[in-house]
């Protein structure tokens, strides 16, 4: 989703930029327009003709966190799992420097559809390297997809997983191992 774009009048005071990089200092999980606003020295008025809603303001952290995770090349037999793990790595750090959002994500909420749907694309190329037909890797990608984004959440959320919690690099490779998903008795 694209931001608004400012209607005319006085010289905008604001960006996309400035306003995503209020919102990822913020924590994603309590944060409010009206404290975006006031991170920004603007009015309500002027954040809502760049932002509609908390939302649309989502959306765009969302736009700018998955630019920065995917990766710039394209996933092949040979490369599928180590496209699969780079991603998963850079999942890991955008997603948890970015206060709340990894608890953002793992809680039920409308997703940005056209942000997501490019990761989901990604994803499920990578897993069709593998061999995955179409829907083992639609499968494989809700997987992947929510392994990775629950494992990060419950860290994010400070649940307590205990002291034999797996490590992420454990976990991943254990996740991986079993993907992409098989139809049963194959």
């Amino acid at each position: 989703m694209k931001a608004r774009t400012p209607r005319p009048g006085r010289p905008a005071r604001l960006s996309r930029e400035q306003i995503v990089a209020a919102a990822l200092d913020s924590d994603l999980r309590t944060v409010t327009m009206r404290d975006i606003a006031e991170r920004l020295d603007v009015s309500h008025s002027a954040l809502y003709r760049w932002v509609g809603n908390r939302d649309e303001l989502l959306d765009l952290v969302s736009e700018v966190v998955v630019e920065r995770i995917l990766p710039t090349t394209e996933p092949t037999p040979d490369t599928w799992r180590q496209w699969l793990t780079d991603l998963a790595w850079r999942m890991h750090d955008q997603f948890l420097a970015v206060p709340g959002y990894a608890a953002h994500l793992a809680m039920p909420h409308r997703h940005n559809a056209q942000v997501f749907d490019q990761l989901r694309g990604r994803v499920i190329t990578a897993f069709k390297a593998a061999g995955a037909s179409d829907a083992l890797a639609m499968q494989s990608w809700y997987i992947f997809g929510l392994g990775v984004v629950q494992w990060l959440g419950a860290r994010q959320m400070g649940h307590d997983l205990g002291p034999d919690a797996p490590r992420f690099d454990l976990f991943l490779e254990a996740l991986l191992r079993g993907l992409p998903a098989r139809e049963p008795g194959s």
